[in-house]
């Protein structure tokens, strides 16, 4: 039985790489001068909230390069981290590294030595897309000021 060669939605792909760009940029507005933001996402379960932190990599002319996890890492169990190069000019953000794994290209023939699906690419910034939304939805400040009353 024949399988069908897939290949990649360019424009789709595109897509969710500049929605992701607006999206970091809502998350961290500060990223072009601060090189951490750390915020809570809410749970549905009534448990404390998730820490998520946004770290500055690397900075460039035209790219910024940023790390993103979910906070408290642990050896024992996988927490979301990906490495995400902003690309400022285009105003367009793409997963370089998930979870270790990196230099994703478009299209993988499957099987493969790594196990990687043939759309692995387009997962990962979907993913990063599906996150950063929830972010957006559940976040919550993480350090509330302390409200200054005059006496």
């Amino acid at each position: 039985m024949s399988q069908k060669r897939y290949n990649i939605n360019l424009p789709a792909h595109m897509a969710e790489c500049d929605a992701n760009y607006l999206r970091v940029m809502k998350l961290f507005p500060a990223l072009k001068d601060q090189d951490d933001c750390v915020f809570g996402v809410a749970r549905s379960d009534n448990q404390p909230h998730l820490e998520v932190r946004i770290k500055v990599l690397e900075r460039g002319p035209y790219t910024t390069l940023i790390k993103l996890v979910q906070l408290p890492e642990s050896s024992w169990k996988t927490n979301p981290s990906m490495t995400i190069r902003i690309y400022h000019d285009a105003r367009s953000a793409e997963v370089v590294e998930y979870q270790r794994a990196r230099h994703f290209r478009a299209v993988y023939e499957y099987p493969n030595d790594k196990m990687h699906q043939r759309d692995e690419k387009a997962q990962v910034n979907r993913f990063l897309g599906e996150f950063l939304s929830l972010c957006l939805m559940r976040g919550v400040a993480v350090d509330v000021p302390a409200v200054v009353t005059e006496s």
